[in-house]
């Protein structure tokens, strides 16, 4: 009793001397709640037979059906392989870009030129997918697009470049890295303003050139950053950015772009499959989970806990 009481006091005592605080945090908290928390009441229907018309509790229990249907649809191998394919690679192309970018804009003395790139690079963040992707048709068009014409100008044949299973994994991923990559680089370029400036000066009297300051200065200042968002990225390697694939399938290169986003939503927002969509959405997000748990785990252990998230 008098832990309990002495615990209600300190409580008591923390509002009361930081009620400004909580007062601030009580709507962005009433906000995940509402809108994280209780939409998580309706995952239980991936394990019913959801009617709309019985409500989620009135639907039938079925239990793991959903989740055995989706492993005897056809071709489900080759979705899985397509997303986590499209990912790694993302992740391998995608994920260094922006570190580089910010490591060269970061070195560059001149402050109207810094901000020139940065201005150019952010300016494709602020463009619309569909307008991105139908830039995309014209400029890889086989008719009169003008990669076609540059290659036709240099002895080759045209190619039809968005029916090109062949291509559609780099185009996606090019597509991506020219859209965000310049966004992004903004978290490392904020990570490197944060660097102490006497460690350069120290490494300019040491006769360091910049590539000595990059390596020995700048990436160990910015290794907590990096690391942690490539655990947050490696999260995301069952999902992918079904909108962009969407857009970018075509009937020639299905066989690559069929990934689980885009089954979902085939399947579920078309076909109105609720149960069995949400069944494949839950599955996935567990393995996400499961994937940043164990990177989470293996940067605890190399970098002595001080590189992950928690």
């Amino acid at each position: 009793m008098k832990n309990s009481r002495t615990s209600l006091r300190r409580v008591s005592k923390r509002l009361q001397r930081d009620w400004q605080i909580y007062a601030l945090l009580f709507l962005p908290a009433l906000f995940i709640f509402i809108f994280h928390y209780m939409p998580m009441y309706g995952i239980q229907i991936a394990f019913r037979n959801f009617q709309a018309v019985r409500g989620i509790t009135g639907s039938e229990w079925i239990g793991l059906r959903h989740f055995i249907n989706f492993f005897n649809t056809p071709f489900w191998s080759r979705m899985v392989i397509n997303t986590i394919l499209l990912n790694v690679y993302g992740l391998i192309w995608s994920f260094p870009f922006p570190i580089v970018l910010a490591l060269l804009i970061n070195q560059h003395q001149s402050k109207r030129f810094r901000a020139f790139v940065q201005t150019t690079l952010f300016a494709p963040r602020f463009i619309s997918l569909v307008v991105l992707v139908g830039m995309l048709y014209i400029f890889f068009s086989p008719m009169n697009g003008i990669v076609n014409r540059v290659i036709e100008s240099l002895g080759g044949n045209r190619i039809f470049f968005m029916n090109d299973p062949g291509w559609f994994r780099t185009l996606f991923i090019g597509s991506t890295i020219w859209q965000f990559a310049g966004w992004n680089a903004i978290i490392y370029l904020a990570a490197l303003s944060s660097v102490d400036v006497e460690l350069y000066e120290a490494a300019t009297i040491d006769g360091a050139n910049k590539w000595h300051k990059i390596r020995h200065i700048d990436i160990p200042g910015i290794m907590p950053i990096i690391v942690m968002l490539l655990i947050l990225n490696t999260g995301n390697m069952i999902n992918s950015s079904f909108d962009r694939a969407l857009l970018m399938q075509t009937p020639g290169n299905r066989p690559v772009s069929s990934i689980i986003g885009l089954y979902v939503y085939q399947r579920g927002l078309l076909g109105g499959q609720f149960s069995f969509t949400a069944a494949i959405d839950l599955m996935t997000n567990v393995i996400n989970f499961v994937i940043l748990f164990t990177v989470n785990k293996i940067a605890q252990k190399v970098g002595d806990g001080q590189n992950s998230i928690w």
